[in-house]
């Protein structure tokens, strides 16, 4: 069932508690614009979950827990896959709770994991050493991080916003990518500066510190579940009458999960997301190792995450503001296009024109996916079963960037190279670019085929 109406929740979850959304700032401006600020930094605060996350940790853990590459993308894998399996029924639940509580519970929960990743090494220590027990430990580590962090904490912001806007939710997304993309793209070296003062241990326990004090009050004092709750409409019921004409932006029914697993078009973005996850995790998790192979040292490979967040930015506010007035089928064509040339580019790195395509590729890539993976949910399925239809996508999502990094280090293993993995990264995107062409709003075949109406509420199909 949906989250719990207002009438049905204790004082201390009330919309109005502890002040009155639709009174903040004297009504003059749209408390969106506040969900939307709050969003973007939950989304920050998942970095910790985030591949760039662990990625200058990776040497460190080999070396503390004594496991080689392919043992530690293993444990990665295991537990980024079991905690994408878990998602689904989170997202039911994100349905029952709402946003707000889900979101404070998830930062309560990822800052006590951070302890318990800072306390890892000791753990193992007293403990008979051996592959089994670190691999258990740090996989467990990872089931816990990738769930709350990069799962619930990212699911919970990104709906949010898509819950408050409509013909805005865009330029919304895009506003916010501005930060997330600086953020994520920074967070490798602003973590390597952290190891560097406090070590390991210490870092994790600086951000687990901060998620806790910092991350969920915020979380409880500023979202709120849907605009009506509050007395309010989405977009602050400013109707722009000019996207009318756009088929993509026509919406009649809100679609259940077992509808919308039923659209070709739901598998074509779920998927075209997932290789995206799968792909940016693989070489962010190796990219120190990539980086040595085509003969880039440590600090220049990952210099060039800047450049990539340029063009992420840029590409994110054209999205932001193209997609009211085009069809998002040709957006993820242009997305799955750039994941294209930035495998194209990774593979050339060390040649004329390679780092090029890698930066620009990956940053068109990573422009679309960060506005495309909060407009296209509730556009083509609604916002009354958000929780349950996203957590299918993030579940995706999660399971695939546990497999990227595992599967480029099996390429490596067997060939001593990332080629074999790189050149599998090509194939993929040119696939899922044609099949693009045909991912349509469900909602204009669902209207010609039955006529407006809406599906009984039935969550889990």
């Amino acid at each position: 069932m949906p989250a719990n109406p207002p009438e049905n929740r204790s004082r201390f979850w009330r919309d109005d508690f502890p002040f009155r959304p639709r009174n903040l700032f004297g009504g003059r401006i749209f408390y969106g614009w506040v969900i939307a600020f709050g969003a973007t930094i939950g989304i920050l605060f998942s970095i910790p979950g985030q591949t760039m996350g662990f990625s200058v940790f990776t040497e460190g853990l080999m070396e503390s827990l004594g496991l080689t590459r392919v043992q530690l993308s293993a444990a990665y894998c295991v537990g980024t896959v079991a905690s994408g399996l878990t998602l689904p029924a989170l997202g039911r639940l994100y349905d029952f709770w709402g946003g707000r509580k889900m979101a404070v519970v998830a930062a309560l929960s990822t800052g006590f994991i951070l302890f318990y990743l800072a306390l890892i090494s000791r753990i193992y220590k007293a403990l008979p050493s051996g592959p089994v027990i670190a691999f258990l430990l740090i996989g467990l580590g990872f089931y816990l991080i990738r769930m709350s962090a990069q799962g619930v904490l990212t699911m919970s912001s990104r709906n949010l916003v898509g819950k408050w806007f409509d013909v805005r939710r865009g330029f919304a997304l895009a506003v916010s990518g501005i930060l997330v993309s600086f953020g994520f793209s920074a967070a490798p070296k602003f973590l390597d500066l952290l190891i560097g003062k406090f070590g390991p241990s210490g870092a994790w326990f600086v951000l687990g510190a901060t998620t806790i004090l910092v991350m969920a009050p915020l979380a409880y004092l500023v979202f709120r579940d849907a605009p009506e709750d509050c007395g309010m409409e989405m977009d602050g019921g400013k109707i722009v009458s000019r996207h009318a004409k756009n088929p993509d932006m026509e919406m009649h029914r809100d679609f259940t999960r077992a509808e919308a697993l039923r659209t070709f078009s739901l598998w074509v973005f779920a998927l075209s997301f997932a290789f995206f996850s799968l792909y940016s995790t693989a070489f962010t998790f190796h990219i120190v190792s990539l980086g040595a192979e085509f003969g880039f040292e440590k600090s220049r490979i990952l210099n060039l995450f800047v450049p990539m967040a340029v063009v992420s930015v840029l590409t994110s506010l054209f999205c932001g503001w193209i997609n009211s007035r085009t069809r998002l089928k040709w957006l993820l064509a242009a997305m799955n296009g750039g994941a294209l040339l930035g495998a194209i580019g990774l593979l050339r790195l060390s040649e004329p024109g390679g780092v090029w395509l890698y930066v620009i590729g990956n940053g068109v890539c990573g422009g679309f996916f960060s506005a495309l993976s909060g407009i296209v949910w509730p556009r083509f399925y609604g916002r009354k079963w958000l929780g349950s239809i996203s957590g299918v996508n993030m579940s995706a999502m999660v399971i695939a960037s546990g497999l990227g990094p595992l599967l480029f280090a099996f390429a490596v293993q067997a060939t001593g190279s990332y080629g074999p993995a790189l050149a599998g990264s090509i194939a993929i995107p040119a696939l899922l670019m044609l099949a693009s062409f045909g991912a349509d709003n469900p909602q204009l075949k669902r209207d010609k085929k039955t006529g407006p109406g809406s599906f009984p509420p039935d969550p889990a199909g």
